[in-house]
């Protein structure tokens, strides 16, 4: 198979690494060039910019040069490149349903992405913890829905859209804020994240701090 896009990603970012989840659950990992990009709010990357205005991770170059971003978009197109089962329902209320959820587990990511930054990239000085409480509220308030959804055996292990996103979040406050220790409060939750971590595509695309 022809390599025909272009990722500029990062490997520690959830958002990029959903994109990567689905290129090896849908063996496309073949057409698609990787390229190391390591963008922060302080320490923009030109090229990232010029494909991405919003100077953010990921980004898809197709081969006619026009570009995707938001992982959301590049999720839905390339789940379209394959002929295997969708990973987003096509249509009718399961569609919303789990793009529902992805949207919410994407809010862990924002969330714990945002507090990465006050708490690693803004000096001690000027650090705002009433605002990484908030945003460690956010998490939480998101991973007791989850919880819900597990204990009601509502969270498949199958890959889609939803659960792609939940692991990936589950996996980056592992790597990034492991001192909120959420397995402690949501056990149900833990399980299931325990059996759906081992899936070949989240095994091969698992962060490195």
């Amino acid at each position: 198979m022809a390599v025909t896009m272009t990722l500029l990603y990062s490997p520690l970012s959830p958002f990029a690494r959903k994109v990567l989840v689905l290129l090896h659950a849908t063996g496309q990992t073949d057409r698609v060039k990787l390229q190391l990009v390591q963008p922060a709010p302080t320490q923009p990357v030109a090229e990232l910019n010029a494909n991405n205005p919003a100077g953010k991770i990921p980004a898809l170059i197709l081969a006619d040069g026009s570009v995707l971003h938001d992982s959301r978009v590049i999720l839905d197109y390339l789940d379209q490149q394959h002929s295997g089962t969708p990973l987003i329902p096509r249509s009718g209320p399961q569609r919303w349903q789990r793009l529902t959820l992805a949207s919410l587990a994407d809010a862990i990511m924002d969330a714990a992405v945002l507090m990465r930054y006050e708490s690693f990239l803004r000096p001690e000085a000027l650090r705002w913890d009433v605002w990484l409480d908030g945003q460690g509220q956010k998490i939480e308030r998101a991973l007791q829905q989850f919880e819900h959804l597990a204990t009601g055996a509502e969270l498949s292990q199958q890959l889609d859209i939803a659960t792609i996103g939940l692991g990936c979040a589950l996996g980056y406050l592992d790597l990034r804020q492991p001192d909120l220790a959420w397995r402690q409060r949501h056990p149900a939750l833990a399980d299931w994240y325990a059996g759906f971590s081992q899936q070949p595509a989240l095994l091969a695309t698992q962060p490195q701090a």
